[in-house]
């Protein structure tokens, strides 16, 4: 089936405890940066950690959301702005969520119409562009919490164009999204791959830059649970995160993008051309946007730990757009739901290094972030928001 051998299966307890749980269900939405969790269903690299997984794709992030929270998934492939928008409230019931790692970076971009590609590339800016079209705007983005919905304001803001007043933000699960640029009800779309490749090879639409141009290197997906199911469940919640730092180690190795994308073509996970999926998976991005930055799984363990200032970015996200009011605790609330512990002890098992300090973020518009910045200041700091 593959050019990779899958470790030897063991019974069911890791070094650091028997396991309370071995059959996990964990969901995904059809994305390229679900390539963990297939890697690791495929080549089983749950059996050395005692684990048997099955995957269940879920058609948009609100169903992910939703069975999280009735404990119908174990685990999933999420969107770290919607964790923290659970663990608040924030469009649905309020649940103590946890973050157990980060699954991959960057991977995702912004993907015009045709007629506002073509105005963009005759007046050089967004906002002129956005002139021409004679009515308001509209673009879509994943889920109100989600990272796709903080990349698109910030991306918009950075440009001088109000995201809230002077733009209509429609929430459209990524598989109907070219569907709905074909359609011409969408000018623009923020998405993750290989829906942005789909749109350019389909001709309804053309890819203008990347969210790493946003911020560089940002943490996108991330492996997700309840935090209960954490305090139940301790060391089934390390052999995971040991599962799947294998499976993003894995994908590193050569010729293992191309052969994860053709997987990912089966009609289970995302059930479209392997060519389109491969193309946004290399360091190979189209002319049309070549500032950005390809995905990113693993990089010797650079990509996967759960840095708690960057989880606290998104509060600040929360609040600059009015989703919730100023408050003093951004710190504390993501140092509860980045389980960085647990992390350290699952990595430290499978020789996976720990970053020995947070690389603070670069901004497309020059602004500064980093673990020792007041979240209050850095929130008010900008020009435009709520």
């Amino acid at each position: 089936m593959n050019s990779a051998s899958p470790p030897a299966s063991s019974s069911a307890a890791s070094p650091l405890g028997q396991l309370e749980k071995t059959h996990l269900r964990l969901g995904f939405v059809a994305l390229s940066d679900a390539a963990p969790l297939v890697a690791a269903k495929l080549l089983e690299f749950g059996h050395a950690h005692g684990l048997t997984l099955e995957l269940s794709r879920q058609p948009s992030w609100a169903a992910v959301r939703d069975k999280l929270i009735a404990g119908d998934l174990d685990a999933a492939h999420t969107l770290y702005g919607l964790v923290y928008g659970v663990q608040l409230g924030l469009g649905g019931p309020q649940t103590d969520m946890a973050v157990l790692m980060v699954l991959n970076r960057n991977g995702q971009a912004f993907t015009l119409s045709n007629r506002l590609a073509d105005a963009l590339a005759a007046h050089g800016t967004l906002r002129q562009a956005l002139a021409t079209l004679g009515r308001k705007p509209v673009f879509a983005q994943t889920f109100p919490t989600g990272t796709h919905a903080m990349w698109l304001y910030y991306w918009l803001a950075a440009q001088g164009v109000d995201p809230l007043r002077e733009v209509e933000s429609v929430v459209i699960p990524p598989p109907q999204m070219v569907a709905a640029l074909a359609e011409e009800r969408l000018d623009g779309l923020c998405v993750g791959e290989p829906w942005n490749a789909m749109a350019e090879a389909k001709g309804v639409g053309r890819t203008v830059a990347y969210t790493s141009e946003v911020w560089s290197d940002h943490p996108e997906k991330v492996l997700a649970c309840r935090r209960d199911f954490v305090s139940a469940n301790p060391n089934t919640a390390r052999a995971l995160v040991q599962t799947m730092l294998e499976a993003c180690r894995w994908l590193d190795g050569p010729g293992h993008r191309s052969e994860i994308a053709r997987w990912l073509a089966r009609p289970e996970y995302i059930g479209i051309d392997q060519a389109l999926i491969a193309a946004r998976f290399g360091d190979a991005l189209p002319a049309s946007a070549p500032r950005g930055l390809p995905v990113r799984f693993f990089d010797e363990g650079a990509v996967n730990y759960p840095q708690p200032f960057e989880g606290a970015w998104f509060l600040t996200q929360f609040e600059r757009w009015g989703m919730i009011d100023a408050r003093g605790d951004y710190a504390q609330i993501a140092e509860q739901i980045n389980q960085t512990q647990l992390y350290r002890e699952a990595a430290a098992q499978v020789k996976v290094a720990v970053p020995a300090q947070a690389t603070a973020p670069v901004f497309m518009d020059g602004a500064h972030w980093n673990s020792s910045t007041p979240a209050a200041a850095f929130a008010q700091s900008f020009a435009i928001r709520r």
